[in-house]
């Protein structure tokens, strides 16, 4: 379960590079049009060219890049308190302390900060994890917060419109208020985009400082019958759906 088909007998460089979680399409484009790479010893520059991923040699800025049969797609319900990061010299914490049992070499699509609780998807699946991260693609991301105080309707609504960040003005945004207990009230956000720290900035920008924040959705997918630190593989069902969400089911 939760593994992708089997790859064709011959493949896109661009794809092939992608599916290895190398980079995304786009960033192993450049790679190529760059000449870092190489297949069977020699310098490749069109993106287009075609391989057999079970035969050919292909490297990377001199490293080899091994083929994958069947691509690794984890549903991960994250903690408070884990970093999302293979390492960090600071923080001994890492979510990987938590994915124990996974073969392959899986990189998170996108983030959530240290003290965020909720889904994150893992691949090694370079062109899905760039595409269900980028807002061209408008992959909704929801999110519950507990903010200081009680936001008024004229806050809701900057919210909503899209508020002003230090990396421009936030998308426009579904928010709703889930209930309020003593001074602090429980936002319901939808997202369409993906910025660093997001909700927690654009709350702090309206005056109402994030006190917890979990992502109930990602993609439709939730955490549902996973306890804080469990994984699971997603099925195949749930990549098809995936990948046909931001165009890539029938590409090759």
């Amino acid at each position: 379960m939760g593994k992708a088909n089997r790859i064709p007998m011959t493949e896109r460089l661009n794809r092939f590079l992608a599916r290895a979680g190398v980079a995304s399409r786009r960033a192993s484009d450049r790679l190529i049009q760059t000449g870092s790479v190489k297949i069977n010893g020699a310098v490749v520059t069109h993106p287009g060219t075609r391989l057999n991923p079970h035969s050919d040699r292909v490297c990377v800025n001199g490293r080899a890049i091994q083929s994958v049969d069947r691509q690794t797609y984890i549903l991960f319900h994250k903690p408070p308190g884990y970093l999302v990061s293979a390492r960090d010299p600071h923080h001994a914490q890492t979510i990987y302390k938590l994915l124990r049992g996974i073969d392959a070499r899986v990189f998170p699509a996108g983030r959530l900060d240290l003290d965020t609780r909720g889904v994150l998807l893992l691949m090694d699946d370079g062109d899905l994890a760039f595409r269900l991260t980028h807002p061209r693609y408008g992959v909704k991301k929801v999110y519950r917060a507990w903010v200081r105080g009680h936001p008024s309707e004229a806050v809701l609504t900057a919210l909503r419109e899209g508020i002003k960040l230090n990396d421009g003005i936030s998308a426009p945004a579904h928010i709703r208020v889930m209930r309020a207990r003593g001074g602090d009230t429980e936002l319901e956000l939808v997202l369409q985009e993906g910025r660093k720290r997001q909700v927690k900035r654009m709350c702090e920008a309206a005056g109402h400082r994030v006190q917890s924040l979990t992502r109930t959705h990602f993609a439709g997918l939730t955490t549902r019958h996973l306890d804080p630190g469990q994984w699971r593989h997603l099925t195949q069902a749930e990549v098809k759906r995936l990948r046909e969400m931001v165009g890539l089911y029938h590409e090759q």
